[in-house]
């Protein structure tokens, strides 16, 4: 089975979505500076590449991805960056899941391989699940979706970033875009430990990483992304029949926020 590529098909191969059954994959990344040795577009190809193998296993099909998330908390101080802001990004969830309705898909899980997006994945979701209950749609962090995935993510700081277990990731999934010679010495601690407030990434790093990616390996890289790809077409498979355990609820009758 091949990935099912929303991009790829012309509309009479979507026409099947109108069983209400199947469950979209929307990758959601981010173009932000990754190190000296990781691509800027680092995120989108994780969720792009997560979201393709999950769908060669399951047949789910998968919308293009949202390649700018939210990044302000990357500044300026390295070139790479781009970013919409939180409110931007909720807007754009909203519109994709609205939009794909109208195709009649209306389960959607958003793959999510950017910290700085999951503030606005949860305002989006909320906002559909209030005004929009005809709708299923949810939110997947793919670094959190399997215990030893998570357990590894962090194995080298919480604030994790173009680290050890992210770097490996992209060396099983995109090894001709890592650039090896700068592996070694990109290693930087993860300085937020006992911090009471929230600071930007020149704050916190000498060179855009936290962590240490002089450790990573493609072994490991491909365990990551096989537990990662396995709990996401779990995911899928149950959301093609789950419902609310009581009942679809009613929209709410008061006007919803202008968009």
């Amino acid at each position: 089975m091949a990935p099912r590529r929303w991009f790829d098909a012309a509309w009479p191969d979507l026409a099947d979505l109108a069983s209400g059954t199947d469950v979209g994959l929307v990758p959601v990344g981010a173009v932000e500076q990754h190190g000296p040795h990781l691509p800027t577009g680092t995120d989108t190809i994780i969720a792009t590449a997560l979201c393709d193998l999950a769908s060669d296993r399951c047949g789910a099909p998968v919308l293009p991805a949202i390649a700018v998330g939210c990044s302000y908390g990357h500044q300026h101080n390295l070139p790479g960056n781009l970013s919409l802001s939180p409110e931007q990004l909720a807007l754009v969830v909203r519109q994709y899941a609205e939009w794909a309705a109208t195709s009649g898909l209306t389960r959607i899980l958003f793959v999510n391989a950017h910290f700085g997006n999951a503030a606005s994945l949860s305002i989006a979701t909320d906002h559909l699940r209030l005004f929009r209950p005809d709708l299923r749609v949810g939110f997947l962090n793919w670094w959190t979706l399997d215990p030893t995935v998570a357990s590894e993510s962090i194995a080298d700081g919480d604030d994790l970033h173009a680290n050890r277990s992210e770097t490996s990731v992209m060396l099983a999934l995109a090894p001709d875009l890592v650039r090896l010679d700068r592996m070694a010495a990109a290693d930087d601690p993860d300085r937020t430990d006992g911090l009471v407030f929230r600071y930007t990434v020149p704050a916190l790093s000498t060179n855009g990483v936290t962590g240490r990616p002089s450790e990573a390996t493609p072994e490991l890289g491909g365990k990551l992304v096989d537990l990662t790809v396995a709990a996401i077409v779990d995911a899928v498979e149950r959301g093609r029949t789950e419902e609310p355990p009581l009942g679809v609820a009613a929209a709410p009758s008061i006007p919803a926020p202008p968009a």
